[in-house]
């Protein structure tokens, strides 16, 4: 499992099904955030929208390119 800077491996599990649904869907930034926001909701992912999250994120989505 892909590390995205989640402090539990089911947050980085939920991170992990975002990105690949987020490519598979080949949705915008924005989209993404918007959907990281919806599970920092749940417990386990509240740092979903942390700086360092996004970062990794950002980057496994290839929008760093």
């Amino acid at each position: 499992m892909k590390d995205y800077a989640m402090f539990t491996d089911f947050g980085n599990s939920m991170v992990g099904e975002i990105v690949k649904g987020a490519k598979h869907k080949n949705l915008t930034w924005s989209e993404v955030c918007d959907m990281l926001r919806t599970i920092s909701e749940i417990k386990g992912c509240e740092e979903a929208t942390d700086t360092a999250v996004r970062e990794v994120v950002y980057c496994e989505m290839g929008f760093d390119k």
